[in-house]
């Protein structure tokens, strides 16, 4: 196994259309990792805080926030609608940070958002263009639900192939006008002079931003808005609207996880520090977990128990990870992780509410599957199919290229392991999580490999392959 510790780039070339740049990168083996890191922070508490902070009543600090396209778009969104968000850079003071790899570790930046009330939105003069991001989509579509202007949200051509009745659908029943390109983007939402009405909605798919857009659209609803999910997803918009003075509830019956909302007059503006994106922080648990030698750091991780999944899989499997000095930041519990390489990982069983907790990471934990002793069988992952890329077929096939012995199945994949990797080249497939879980395998094959269109990482993690390099 070559022991050269970088991740470099391995060549360009022009898109068909248009002028955007992809990038190939070659990846190669490495004996160890050490180091310490802090990762991007989180998406998901960036995005909804720039959302919330929007209609907020008064000024909201964000510190720390994730700069990506997925965020920068949402940024964009708001500031369409009236919205003046301030981005100012500042300057980490944390020693600790600052002897990190990451280039987030040095500058990062702050987003001062003025909010214009829950009705003080201004009206589009053009689409809302949502980049890539179905978050921004799905819950920004509950969010102007309720608005008394009309307004198209549309995407790239990957966002315009996702699922977006799931959502249109229920906020269909509380009174939006809102119509869908045979259930796909675009979305032409049609003003409203009256409130919408609270509902109570069992979804027939648990996912965080089909809740999260029931519920913001709840905002401008008359009465209680209630969401049931089968299967408890990330809660990072019911903490933020309980922490901006909206009446939340929460609990379980009837086989279900049911959230409550009441219509409140007004929001709270807010200030918080957003933690290290858990799914981000991912790749690097796992980098652990299968290379040798290897003793990391993640500073300052996102412990939401909605998002830890991963985590619990890990352990399961036999890593070790040491928690420590556990904290709240804001409504959100933060961390940071110590990571060894174990004596051996074994295979796992994950299904139900483990795989609800780490929708996103089932991906790099196919990848620690193929190191692990055993049989790994992942169940109930349907939702894979209709993330950015399909993630069952589309990512399943690109890690047996790099000899994985792993199979989709109907609702999930089937590995068995361990199984020495070797190098190869493969397909990022335009998914951010499948380009760095590939480049994860490829740690530990036995030879170089080269990940086609590996820049679609800027999606939630730009500097990914300088801080995987830097840990090398």
């Amino acid at each position: 196994m070559s022991h050269e510790p970088w991740v470099k780039p391995h060549g360009a070339w022009l898109m068909a259309h248009g002028s955007s740049l992809k990038m190939d990168q070659l990846i190669n083996p490495i004996s160890q990792l050490k180091g310490q890191l802090r990762a991007p922070s989180d998406r998901s508490i960036t995005v909804r805080a720039t959302l919330l902070g929007g209609i907020a009543d008064g000024i909201s600090v964000v510190r720390m926030p994730l700069r990506c396209d997925d965020t920068d778009a949402c940024l964009d969104c708001m500031r369409r609608l009236g919205v003046e968000i301030e981005n100012l850079e500042l300057k980490i003071e944390n020693e600790e940070l600052s002897d990190t790899n990451s280039p987030f570790s040095i500058f990062n930046s702050k987003f001062i958002i003025h909010g214009r009330g829950l009705h003080g939105l201004q009206a589009p003069t053009e689409r809302l263009f949502c980049g890539s991001s179905g978050a921004t989509m799905r819950l920004l579509s509950g969010l102007i639900s309720g608005q008394a202007f009309n307004s198209v949200l549309d995407g790239t051509a990957q966002l315009r192939k996702r699922p977006m009745r799931r959502i249109t659908e229920p906020l269909r029943l509380m009174g939006a006008e809102i119509d869908d390109a045979a259930g796909c983007a675009p979305l032409e939402i049609g003003g409203r002079l009256t409130p919408l009405q609270g509902m109570v909605y069992p979804t027939p798919v648990a996912s965080a931003q089909v809740k999260s857009a029931i519920l913001l659209a709840g905002l401008y609803a008359e009465g209680e808005t209630v969401v049931g999910e089968t299967a408890k997803t990330r809660d990072h918009t019911e903490r933020m609207l309980a922490a901006m003075g909206v009446p939340m509830e929460a609990w379980q019956a009837d086989g279900r996880y049911w959230a409550k909302m009441r219509f409140t007059p007004s929001l709270k503006p807010f200030e918080l520090t957003v933690p290290a994106d858990f799914s981000s922080a991912a790749f690097f648990m796992v980098a652990a977990a299968i290379v040798p030698n290897t003793t990391l750091t993640l500073l300052d991780v996102g412990m939401n128990p909605t998002r830890t999944g991963l985590l619990d899989a890990l352990r399961l499997m036999g890593a070790q990870i040491a928690i420590r000095n556990e904290r709240m930041e804001g409504a959100e519990p933060v961390a940071d992780l110590d990571i060894c390489a174990p004596h051996g990982l074994k295979g796992i069983e994950v299904h139900g509410e483990l795989t609800a907790r780490s929708i996103d990471e089932l991906p790099i934990l196919a990848v620690a599957a193929t190191q692990a002793h055993g049989t790994t069988l992942v169940r109930n992952a349907e939702e894979l199919r209709v993330k950015e890329s399909n993630r069952l077929e589309g990512f399943v096939a690109e890690l047996h290229k790099l000899g994985a012995n792993i199979e989709p199945t109907a609702d999930g994949f089937v590995v068995h392991g361990p199984t020495p990797l070797h190098g190869a080249v493969v397909d990022g497939l335009g998914d951010h999580r499948v380009a760095m879980s590939l480049a994860v395998a490829a740690l530990v094959a036995n030879s170089p490999t080269t990940i086609l269109g590996a820049d679609c990482v800027s999606k939630t993690y730009p500097g990914f392959y300088d801080d995987l390099a830097g840990l090398c």
